[in-house]
């Protein structure tokens, strides 16, 4: 019953769309905290909801959506809102938006509370060829310290029109080839993504020829010419088409390239692959020459009109001839430069197979070769500093700096793990898969340490492990946590009596292990001789701690007089210590010898 007092009660929110963007995070809210708080019972209540707490911010993540090209200015999300932070406290605890970029494509508004695009988003600049473009992002505050990741899902505008690398295109089709006979046309490439991607051609209207566009799914869609009847070149020796892809955009956005139909005569069978579709596997470290595959095809006519040439076909941007050979005679395709799956995981080859008649015949079949990923690439680790240097009495847990760690890898071979080296008041913080935070842990003394060198090491999961290590200077900042001390408890000073006045009896002198202001001392004087101010003897360099007599003293008159010295170093707040000095006048043989009455005084001197 007494928890239940202490408690009120705990909510968990779930939200799922603010404004039209898309959130997802989890907020817990404690009600009546201040009243478990009084309660000494409740302590392991209050522990468990702290640790609730931070666990939450630390490993939920926030996800927002938002089309590419917005204007600057366009609010994503109400940052002070989803991280259940009060608007007012955003400034004040030092709300920082870090991202691993160099452009800042989002900032913050400290009055409202709001997440905002601070630079344009060109989604084909950052995620070309990537279905989902997300842009990950930290946001952090400071006293007490939290952070939360967040994940921005750039969506695809259609600003792109499909183009042809080509001006035209030209296909060579003998007079003798039958209805039905299919011819591929060139790829048209657009830069936008998903459905603002190719999605289908049109051909201009002609009697020859109709067009079969097959649907790409995720990827863009492609097209093959195909033949309604027979051609005869000594009745039209030129067709002239005009293909045309559009996108999947609303509107739709178009383009061109002309197809220049040649039409031959001769040869009338046209050499066939085996199969129409090839895969093959090869690593990412094969050497140079490695062969990967063979392709056959035959053809039934007899001579030349037999011969074969295997070629590849070069489509759009990429030509396989600059990765792979292949040997016209044979059909064999082999390594011709060094593969790297980090840069290409797979390739789709058309290669086609021309015969030598006097007008060549061809056929053309695909061929994906896979290519599997070996543990060549060794774990990156990015340091961003957030403090440095690092205050000396700095909170338990705030953060230094964020490690995050990379390999270009994939499966096992990219999956990574990060520590910190050694014995130190620090340690690395998970904060999401391969995000770290470098927190202080244990109490900080730049007496002791005025700096520190962090090792980290990462490690992937490959077979054999690799592993990368880099070291972060972390310095130490002084602040005003010791007094200045003098290395005796007590002073004696010993003046002869007569000197002059003005002249310099001793020096004081105080030690601070403290550093700069903290460490700059000054001195002054306290206390009274037999109710006599002790700055009408002497006066002291506040500076220095040089002591000089204001007068010329008499040993008959004053034996001995004593006064503290305070040392008080320039902190704030400043600190202070003190000295006890005594000074012994010295006598001088000035007078005539007297009888007087027996009487002794014994002091120190």
């Amino acid at each position: 019953m007494a928890q239940q007092q202490g408690v009120e009660s705990l909510a968990f929110e779930h939200i799922y769309r603010i404004n039209g963007v898309s959130v997802e995070t989890t907020r817990i809210s404690c009600v009546s905290l201040k009243s478990a708080m009084s309660r000494r019972r409740n302590n392991g209540i209050l522990f468990f909801l702290v640790m609730l707490f931070a666990s939450d911010w630390s490993a939920a993540q926030i996800s927002y959506s938002i089309t590419e090209e917005a204007d600057k200015g366009t609010v994503v999300g109400n940052l002070a809102k989803d991280l259940n932070v009060n608007v007012r406290d955003l400034q004040s605890r030092n709300l920082n938006i870090v991202s691993g970029r160099s452009k800042k494509y989002f900032e913050a508004n400290f009055k409202t509370g709001e997440l905002y695009v601070n630079e344009r988003i060109d989604r084909e600049e950052i995620c070309l060829k990537i279905i989902k473009c997300a842009l990950n992002i930290e946001a952090i505050l400071s006293d007490p310290v939290a952070h939360k990741r967040i994940e921005v899902v750039i969506n695809d505008v259609n600003d792109n029109a499909p183009t042809f690398v080509e001006k035209y295109f030209s296909v060579n089709i003998s007079e003798s080839s039958p209805a039905g006979e299919r011819f591929l046309l060139p790829l048209a490439v657009d830069a936008d993504s998903g459905s603002d991607s190719v999605k289908t051609y049109k051909l201009s209207v002609n009697e020859y020829f109709s067009l079969d566009v097959q649907s790409g799914g995720e990827h863009s869609a492609s097209a093959e010419l195909v033949l309604l009847k027979a051609l005869d070149r000594e009745k039209q020796g030129v067709i002239n088409l005009k293909l045309t892809a559009l996108d999947g955009g609303r509107p739709p956005q178009s383009g061109s390239v002309q197809i220049i139909i040649n039409v031959l005569d001769a040869n009338d069978n046209t050499p066939s692959f085996s199969r129409t579709l090839y895969k093959a596997r090869v690593t990412e470290n094969a050497p140079v020459g490695f062969q990967i595959i063979q392709l056959n095809a035959t053809d039934l006519d007899e001579g030349e009109n037999a011969k074969k040439v295997y070629s590849f076909v070069k489509r759009a941007n990429f030509n396989p001839s600059d990765i792979f050979f292949i040997n016209e005679e044979t059909g064999d395709i082999s390594v011709k430069s060094e593969l790297d799956y980090e840069a290409q995981s797979s390739y789709e080859i058309h290669v086609q197979v021309t015969d030598k008649g006097a007008s060549p015949l061809r056929s053309n079949c695909k061929l994906l070769i896979e290519v599997v990923d070996v543990n060549d690439n060794t774990p990156e680790i990015i340091v961003t500093s957030l403090m440095n240097p690092v205050k000396e009495d700095a909170e338990i847990g705030s953060v230094v700096a964020l490690v995050t760690v990379t390999d270009k890898d994939g499966g096992k071979n990219g999956a990574t793990r990060c520590k910190l080296v050694g014995s130190t008041p620090f340690k690395l913080n998970v904060n999401y898969k391969s995000y770290y935070s470098l927190v202080v842990e244990g109490p900080l003394d730049r007496e002791a340490h005025a700096s520190y060198n962090l090792t980290i090491i990462a490690n992937d999961d490959g077979v054999p492990s690799l592993s990368s290590t880099t070291v972060i200077n972390v310095q130490i900042s002084d602040v005003n946590d010791n007094a200045p001390h003098f290395l005796e408890s007590v002073i004696n000073i010993y003046v002869k009596e007569n000197s002059p006045v003005g002249a310099n009896i001793f020096k004081i002198s105080a030690v601070d292990p403290d550093m700069n202001e903290n460490a700059r001392i000054t001195y002054s004087l306290e206390g009274d001789s037999k109710n006599i101010p002790v700055t009408s003897f002497i006066n002291i360099n506040s500076d220095t701690g040089d002591i000089t007599s204001l007068q010329s003293f008499n040993y008959e008159e004053l034996k001995t007089f004593q006064f503290k010295v305070q040392a008080t170093d320039s902190g704030v707040p400043p600190l202070s210590s003190n000295v006890t000095v005594n000074v012994c006048i010295l006598d001088e043989n000035d007078n005539n010898p007297t009888i007087l009455a027996p009487y002794s005084e014994h002091w120190l001197c």
